[in-house]
């Protein structure tokens, strides 16, 4: 097994179901996690708390996880770095007949692939500098967030825009009426 600094060393624990070790750890990232709008870049610290627990299938590890993800808002585009608070668990479990993705191996556990799963997956498909965030103007492509109220205003298609100069002085009540007087 190749060792990273995601290698924890369990040989106290290992097959003796009912001990428990608990660590802290702060681990740069080793490679950037996550491909869309946001990820961790590489180097950024993931601050863990894991507990190891034995159990008779193998070692199940339990934890919290916390680091920042930086990337550009999916409505406007402005940079936005957001915290990022994982919980995982799994079983590790120890090497059988049976082919598992996570095991016990020399009586270490590698940690890497199941934080860089549980941070990925943690990420949002479109992220957000705020929620009510407007986004960018049709037609100049600036942030709406930026534009004074009273310069907005819906777009205007072309071929209606002659119609934009007729404008009914009627009320709802009377079309009401007009609709009454037909019948």
């Amino acid at each position: 097994m190749k060792k990273t600094p995601f290698t924890v060393n369990l040989r106290d624990i290992v097959r003796h179901p009912g001990e428990m070790r608990e660590h802290d750890y702060e681990i740069p990232s080793p490679e950037k996690l996550g491909e869309g709008l946001v990820s961790v870049p590489k180097g950024e610290p993931l601050y863990q708390r894991v507990r190891f627990e034995s159990v008779h299938e193998g070692i199940l590890v339990t934890g919290e996880l916390e680091t920042r993800a930086t990337g550009v808002c999916g409505r406007c585009l402005k940079d936005i770095v957001q915290p990022v608070e994982v919980e995982f668990q799994e079983l590790f479990a120890y090497p059988n007949e049976e082919a598992s993705e996570y095991e016990v191996h020399d009586d270490h556990v590698d940690l890497e692939p199941l934080i860089r799963d549980a941070v990925v997956l943690s990420l949002p498909f479109q992220p957000v500098c705020r929620p009510d965030c407007p986004g960018l103007d049709l037609e100049t492509g600036e942030p709406l967030a930026e534009q004074p109220d009273e310069d907005s205003h819906e777009p205007v298609d072309p071929r209606w825009a002659a119609l934009a100069s007729f404008t009914p002085d009627i009320s709802s009540r009377d079309v009401d009426a007009a609709d009454t007087e037909e019948r």
